[in-house]
């Protein structure tokens, strides 16, 4: 049914556990795996480049300088982030899961899509971080965004914490209208 399962991962704790629940799905489907981390430029652990125009202007040594150490910075990120998804293709392909990984940078919604159109994904398996209120309408929801977009089946993986949260205020709001 599923033959080529794009797995989209953040930097979060939780992508290890939609990792392990994708690889435990292509095994029993014999699936393969495209394994997806984007970076994205607004992330707060995204190094962010200098950008001082004054301090260009008058103190060009300095900006280089910083402009290198931020060059530095960016490159450990990706090499880090890349080491994380060479260690879960290990993992997967010890198993028996053909499994390939892309990095990319940009908004992590429109490459998961993208991605899942080129590749020929049948489905795509994402985490979703749980944001609501402000957060969810400054930031988005990257799982609303897959879902509502995805050229095929969306599988979204609850964060537990979330889960039990969601099941709290629903309890609390059926006993407030009870």
């Amino acid at each position: 049914m599923f033959h080529h399962i794009l797995v989209a991962l953040d930097d979060s704790d939780f992508s290890e556990q939609v990792f392990h629940n994708a690889l435990d799905l292509a095994k029993a489907m014999r699936s393969r795996l495209l394994l997806l981390h984007v970076l994205n430029p607004v992330d707060r652990d995204y190094p962010h480049a200098p950008i001082y125009p004054a301090v260009e202007a008058y103190y060009s040594a300095l900006y280089n300088e910083a402009l290198q150490r931020w060059q530095e910075e960016l490159a450990d990120y990706e090499k880090r982030r890349l080491a994380i998804l060479r260690s879960l293709t290990s993992e997967a392909e010890a198993v028996g899961v053909a499994t390939e990984f892309t990095q990319n940078i940009g908004e992590p919604g429109r490459i998961i899509c993208a991605i899942a159109r080129t590749w020929g994904a049948d489905l795509i398996i994402l985490g979703r971080r749980g944001r609501s209120g402000v957060s969810e309408l400054v930031l988005g929801s990257v799982s609303n965004y897959v879902m509502h977009h995805a050229p095929c089946s969306v599988l979204i993986a609850q964060h537990p914490a979330t889960a039990t949260a969601n099941a709290l205020q629903n309890r609390e709001m059926a006993t407030t209208e009870s």
